[in-house]
C-alpha cells in the first residue's frame, strides 16, 4: 500500500507502551502527527521525542495529537517515556507492518553494514483521516517546528 497526500489513511491497530491496542481511527476528529523513528534511547530519536515533548502543549492547542511508532517492544517504550517524561503515546510495530504500509521500512547502511530499519518520517493526518503532509528522511533539527507550523497554517 502506498499512502498519498489528500487520500484517506488506512486504519491500523498497534499496542501502546502499556500493551493496550490503539487504532488510528480512535483519533478521528483530531489532527494526528504520526512520526516513525528507528529506536528508543538513541541520540537522534531522543532529541526528536524531546522536541515533540517540548511542543506538546502547542500541538494540543491546535487539536493535534502526537503518536510515535518504532519497532521497539512496549516495555522499551515504557522506559523511554519514563526517562524523558514523554506525554504522548508510543506504539510498538515489532513486525514493522505499519512501517511497511507507510513505506518507511528501508534498507539502510551504517559503517558498511546493511540492515533494514525505519527511515525517520512524519505524517500529518487531518481530522477526517486524510494525509495532508509527509516528511520523509527527516533531519531532526527544526523538524518539530516545521510540523507545528504546517498544522497552524493549514489545519487549525
Amino acid at each position: 500500500m502506498t499512502i498519498e497526500v489528500g487520500k484517506l489513511v488506512k486504519d491500523f491497530t498497534l499496542p501502546n507502551q502499556d500493551g493496550e491496542s490503539v487504532s488510528l481511527s480512535d483519533y478521528k476528529g483530531k489532527n494526528v502527527v504520526l512520526y516513525f523513528y528507528p529506536k528508543d534511547m538513541t541520540p537522534g530519536c531522543t532529541t526528536e521525542a524531546c522536541d515533540f515533548r517540548d511542543q506538546h502543549e502547542s500541538f494540543l492547542g491546535l487539536d493535534a495529537v502526537i503518536i510515535g511508532i518504532s519497532p521497539d517492544p512496549a516495555n522499551s517504550h515504557q522506559k523511554f517515556i519514563g526517562k524523558y517524561d514523554l506525554p504522548f503515546l508510543l506504539l510498538a510495530d515489532e513486525d514493522h507492518k505499519v512501517a511497511e504500509d507507510f513505506d518507511v521500512w528501508k534498507l539502510k547502511k551504517n559503517f558498511g553494514r546493511e540492515y533494514y530499519g525505519v527511515e525517520r518520517s512524519t505524517f500529518i493526518i487531518d481530522k477526517e483521516g486524510r494525509l495532508q503532509k509527509e516528511y520523509r528522511k527527516v533531519k531532526v533539527e527544526g523538524h518539530v517546528e516545521d510540523a507545528l507550523t504546517f498544522i497552524r497554517e493549514n489545519l487549525a
